[in-house]
């Protein structure tokens, strides 16, 4: 098995900064994480193995297989564990595992939430190895899901296994979450909160989606941005035609949307659509050649906007072409094109309202209509951003407990990545403290191919998460 060929390294050692019982009881449960690693391994291997993708266009019963197995997981441990999915009238939403163990009296209740659809893998030829195999390579674990989000769903089991050996029933409740739809966009989330608000109804919430500074650093994720996306027509023609016999007075559609997207951004490359909300980030940055090199840039490539790389990247609006409708190369002929589309995503800075960021979006385009072409906007997705209290007691439990599992001092960052569903458990929670933890690092390539986690991360992260569920009794 997999877990074989990984377990030979040497694991940090763990450090309490305490010399009192307190420290015994957390060296054990150290011990019990590093014990059960060979196990953690081999079970992350098995859901990787599950091609579980929540998209019309793929077998749903890889998707049921996954759920099934997660539910096992924690089954095993002795979690009441189901799989419920739920009709919010236009579809059935994806299969989710739901695994519960009350609170003693006077107990918290934490909910640890995860995801076990993961990604299609795309272009196989891409991939070092087989997308669905977990591989070890360099210190680093491969794979579609490796690290979003199976990965997730191993620290929650992986972490409530070693406290049970290590310090037995610490009375805490634990309520289990695993989607079965997110990166369909979680379309009946807030759903299936709706159907199952008491179920799942938590003092603190753990989302083990988001993840750290770099590989060797942990961090607490505070912010997100938020998301709004939609589709523009360009429409100039009704039919094609010639593009000898009337090109020249008439520009074709594709070349009317290039214009048009052309002034979504100013000349420093920042977003350019008026009545956006714009922050700065304090503190922490990111190295340029570092972010250079994690975003794979091609040298010479010139960096857009203004500002630090962090307010940048978290605290101001981005906005993205990321599909185009147009005829293909290899099949064009000589004619004027009549209409092109093109689908736009605009990330947006913590304490925008997504509908406000969607009608500036749509006015922008409609009042830059190039040559008096015809321009339509349909609205997509929107999502909130996130703006995490980073003075509660949970979170300055987990980032105590985030320090010590990995030695070092733990810092607070944004994303600037969106998780919508964040701001629906605000919404029915508003009492519930919420933290952002997770294994993924700039070189993880998330929905991409070759897709990994840093080996010793995934292990420091199970114990950071079972030191924060010790922490959390009253």
């Amino acid at each position: 098995m997999v877990a074989a060929r990984l377990t030979g390294m040497s694991e940090p050692t763990f450090r309490s900064p305490q010399t009192t019982a307190a420290d015994a009881t957390e060296a054990a449960i150290a011990a019990a994480v590093d014990d059960g690693l060979a196990g953690t391994l081999d079970a992350l291997a098995g859901l990787v193995s599950i091609p579980g993708i929540a998209w019309a266009s793929f077998d749903p019963e890889n998707l049921r297989r996954s759920a099934h197995t997660v539910a096992g997981l924690f089954a095993d441990l002795g979690l009441e564990a189901q799989v419920l999915s739920v009709d919010d009238g236009d579809r059935t939403g994806g299969p989710a595992v739901v695994a519960t163990r009350p609170a003693a009296e006077g107990q918290p209740t934490v909910l640890l939430y995860a995801h076990h659809d993961v990604q299609p893998p795309g272009d196989p030829d891409a991939w070092d190895s087989d997308p669905f195999t977990l591989v070890e390579r360099d210190g680093r674990l491969y794979g579609r899901g490796a690290a979003d989000d199976k990965g997730g769903v191993l620290v929650h089991v992986a972490a409530l296994g070693a406290l049970a050996r290590a310090v037995g029933e610490s009375g805490v409740g634990v309520t289990v979450f695993v989607e079965g739809e997110e990166e369909a966009g979680s379309p009946t989330f807030r759903a299936f909160l709706d159907a199952h608000r008491d179920l799942l109804r938590a003092d603190v919430i753990v989302v083990a989606d988001a993840g750290n500074w770099k590989a060797g650093v942990p961090a607490l994720t505070t912010s997100l941005r938020g998301l709004v996306d939609g589709t523009v027509t360009v429409t100039v023609l009704d039919h094609g035609v010639h593009s000898g016999m009337f090109g020249g007075p008439v520009l074709d559609a594709v070349t009317l949307l290039a214009r048009l997207i052309g002034t979504l951004h100013d000349e420093n490359g920042d977003v350019a659509v008026e009545g956006l909300a714009r922050g700065t980030a304090d503190g922490l940055d990111y190295d340029e050649d570092a972010f250079r090199a994690d975003a794979s840039m091609l040298p010479g490539t010139e960096l857009a906007g203004t500002g630090s790389l962090t307010t940048r990247l978290w605290n101001r609006p981005a906005l993205s072409v990321i599909g185009l409708d147009a005829p293909a190369v290899d099949v064009a002929s000589n004619t004027l094109i009549p209409a092109a589309r093109a689908k736009l995503s605009m990330r947006l800075a913590p304490g925008q309202d997504p509908d406000a960021a969607m009608a500036a979006l749509e006015r922008h385009l409609t009042d830059h209509a190039p040559f008096g072409a015809r321009v339509e906007f349909t609205a997509g997705e929107r999502g909130q951003a996130f703006d995490a209290d980073v003075t509660s007691t949970a979170s300055e439990l987990a980032l105590r407990s985030l320090s010590d599992a990995w030695g070092t001092p733990a810092v607070t960052a944004g994303m600037g990545g969106s998780i919508p569903f964040v701001a629906d458990l605000t919404e029915v929670y508003p009492e519930a403290q919420i933290l952002l933890t997770g294994v993924i690092d700039p070189d993880t390539r998330a929905h991409g191919a070759n897709e990994s986690m840093d080996r010793s991360d995934f292990r420091n992260a199970i114990l950071a998460e079972a030191l924060l569920l010790h922490r959390l009794r009253r």
